[in-house]
């Protein structure tokens, strides 16, 4: 692979005017196949199978209302002194119904005060909208019919708020990657010494994002996509962009240094640092495309986006950065290189101190560090997964207010209603029905059971319950549990009629839970995996265990930390994070999967050369102090710069963009910082010639995978004698 990369490098930077020119209509071709053929997303996180899901399937079928249309509702309140009750609130919320019931695509709108929905102390009531088609298909006109329609209310002095698919819209940009894009960029400013070799790395890197991007929005219109699959794929692309392009450049301009022309100096640094990030990035693309296997839709569609925008990373580098290299010239490197002025002595690398003071004390470097990661990982025991809703919107949104609003006036439980749905021969759903609802009543968790609800048929039949607890909350988990485990009993009464718990707050469970149990065997996949790839690469066994121990040391203090700030609420408003709760269920298993193809790339860059060194004779510590000494300063800046784009997005008011954003930059730091620089060599200083031992008949086994070039670079070294 390092010969045929070589070439490629030594084409990209000869051929680079038709490299350019190749990425440029590949970028266009992307445009307007975006402008052409792109459609909508869905915020619909709902796993095929479950109770929750069939149950609603049940219902489009029985009663015909197309299950997935939307719904909003509309929450009306009254200041102090006033009443819902009261004449002309009464009007202005009549007035307001009128208009909903005109407008475009709406088929139903109920009266609070016919339903019952205003709140005891009369300061709070809704309306339920419901729509002709599911949230993806109401269009704007709607949208805006639904927001103009409570202007009569508010001009009356009522308060209006809303909830429901139909008023989600995507957040606006707030500039939060380019604010992690202006780090990174002072970080590759500081590291090379040139604007030059600063810019090109964040160039690669956002065309690459913007192909990416290009590319989901065209996905969109033939499959289901949530709407924070882009922000993961720029999330992770900007990253990875820029550090494989730091690799690639930093090797490019030692070759430079040691004085082969820009032609050879690209083909070098191709063959060697290219080899390395192909490997990095395809640890990164597998981790994200196991996502496929775990039988969850919209997890495996995110993980194959995200893996995607890392497979394009990954290309643009070994084509595209080559032939700016060769646009560059000379001019990647500092002023003094340039004119001959970079060979005086420098200071011992810092990468270089710091190895010989980590083998010097390596003992309490060891249980010190190990000791500071098992106290920041401590809150990840009490993790607790759930889907996102509107109690984790921004504050300021309308969809944050309604359900604060609701909970006030008629419970937490009021924003996650449950669904009963039962069936029974034809005839008999209003009896049954009545039945479930006495049964249902009796449960402690339960404020409000509504009567039956019979389909045309009489085979069916829904009833409302509203719990005590909020949606998310652990009572509301082991209701929905209770109610469950009551089935077989009401079959029994029943003679043979059948229950099921559904509704949205349902659903939610059902998919947290489903997430829940896909998280340990996705990390032993994703364990085992780093396991084999790094014993073919460094032959060993002994490196590889300490390499996946140290990643589930670095996944363990981003779990403890992220519960820490987003579920216990410390240190929540530090990092503006406005509501606090169960972690939204899908971040653990992101995290995983992104922070095990990163942590491959530190080991990688880091420890490959102590291999090397030791394979050549060096001692075990010297081994080591020449890893660092030559991988230190990029995998430094490497991780300053995945820092600092992950931090970007904690800015963003979407709770899972902020904490997968938080928790990817916080376990970078101590994966890169902590894991690969201080407890890795303290490691492999501890078991010293052991560490590099493989049994002969694993040896013969093991595929040869030359990924630092060294078989390449003992070629050429001949091919110059």
């Amino acid at each position: 692979m390092a010969t045929i990369l070589y070439r490629l490098g030594r084409l990209s930077f000869r051929r680079r005017r038709l490299m350019l020119v190749v990425w440029v209509l590949l970028l266009g071709l992307f445009g307007v196949g975006a402008a052409q053929l792109s459609g909508p997303t869905s915020d619909e996180l709902a796993v095929p199978g479950t109770e929750s899901l069939r149950a609603l399937d049940v219902m489009a079928d029985r009663f015909g209302d197309g299950g997935d249309s939307a719904t909003a509702k509309v929450v009306f309140t009254v200041s102090d002194g006033a009443a819902l009750t009261d004449r002309e609130p009464q009007d202005a919320v009549r007035a307001t119904i009128a208009a909903l019931r005109t407008a475009p695509q709406v088929t139903a709108v109920t009266d609070p005060y016919q339903t019952g929905t205003i709140a005891p102390d009369g300061k709070t009531g809704y309306a339920t909208v419901a729509y002709a088609v599911d949230a993806t298909g109401v269009d704007a006109a709607s949208r805006a019919a639904l927001l103009a329609a409570g202007d009569t209310a508010r001009h009356a002095g009522l308060g209006v708020e809303y909830s429901g698919e139909v008023t989600e819209q995507a957040e606006a940009d707030d500039g939060s990657e380019a604010l992690g894009i202006l780090v990174a960029a002072v970080v590759l400013l500081v590291t090379f010494g040139s604007l030059v070799a600063a810019g090109l790395p964040v160039l690669t890197a956002i065309i690459g994002v913007a192909i990416g991007l290009l590319g989901i929005e065209i996905t969109t219109g033939f499959l289901d996509l949530t709407s924070n699959t882009d922000d993961l794929a720029t999330m992770l692309g900007l990253a990875v962009g820029i550090d494989y392009a730091l690799f690639i450049l930093s090797r490019y301009r030692q070759e430079l240094v040691a004085g082969h022309d820009g032609e050879e100096a690209a083909g070098r640094a191709a063959g060697s640092a290219g080899s390395a990030v192909v490997f990095a990035g395809l640890t990164v693309i597998i981790a994200l495309a196991a996502l496929t296997v775990i039988g969850i839709p919209f997890l495996a569609a995110m993980g194959v986006a995200a893996a995607a925008a890392v497979a394009i990373a990954v290309v643009i580098n070994l084509t595209l950065l080559p032939a700016l290299l060769g646009f560059a010239g000379r001019r990647v490197l500092p002023r003094a290189q340039r004119d001959g002025r970079g060979d005086r002595p420098v200071r011992t690398p810092y990468g270089e101190r710091w190895a010989r003071g980590v083998i010097r004390h390596r003992v309490p470097a060891l249980i010190l560090s190990v000791a500071a990661i098992g106290v920041v990982a401590l809150p990840g025991l009490d993790l607790r997964l759930a889907l996102p809703n509107d109690s984790s919107a921004s504050p300021a949104s309308t969809q944050r207010k309604a359900y604060d609003q609701l909970a006030e006036g008629f419970g937490a439980g009021a924003n996650g209603p449950l669904i009963l749905v039962v069936e029974a021969p034809a005839g008999t759903a209003a009896a049954a029905g009545e039945q479930a609802r006495q049964l249902v009543s009796g449960f402690d968790g339960v404020v409000l059971v509504t009567p039956a609800t019979p389909n045309q048929a009489g085979d069916t039949a829904t009833l409302t319950v509203v719990p005590r607890s909020g949606p998310t909350s652990e009572e509301t988990r082991e209701l929905v549990h209770d109610l469950r485990a009551r089935q077989a009993d009401f079959t029994a009464a029943t003679g043979g009629a059948t229950l099921a718990v559904s509704g949205q707050t349902a659903v939610d469970i059902d998919v947290s839970e489903k997430i829940n149990d896909a998280l340990l065997p996705y990390l032993s996949v994703v364990v085992g995996l780093a396991f084999v790839l790094l014993m073919v690469v460094f032959r060993s066994i002994l490196v590889p265990i300490k390499a996946t121990a140290g990643f589930l040391l670095s996944v363990a203090a981003s779990f403890g930390a992220l519960v820490f700030i987003f579920q216990q609420g410390n240190l929540a408003g530090v990092l503006g994070v406005a509501s606090t709760g169960p972690i939204v269920s899908f971040i653990p298993i992101f995290l995983i999967g992104i922070l095990f193809g990163l942590a491959m790339d530190y080991e990688l860059f880091l420890i490959i050369r102590a291999r090397e060194e030791f394979v050549r004779g060096a001692a075990p510590d010297e081994a080591i102090v020449s890893g660092l000494r030559h991988g230190a300063r990029v995998v430094t800046a490497a991780a300053l710069i995945m820092m600092s784009v992950f931090a970007g997005f904690v800015l963003v008011d979407d709770i899972v963009i902020k904490s997968l954003g938080f928790a990817l930059a916080f376990g970078v730091a101590v994966d890169a910082l902590l894991v690969r620089m201080t407890i890795v060599p303290a490691v492999l200083s501890l078991l010293g010639r052991s560490a590099w031992s493989l049994p002969r008949w694993l040896d013969r086994a093991l595929p040869n995978v030359d990924v630092e070039g060294g078989r390449l670079a003992e070629r050429l070294a001949r091919n110059e004698h």
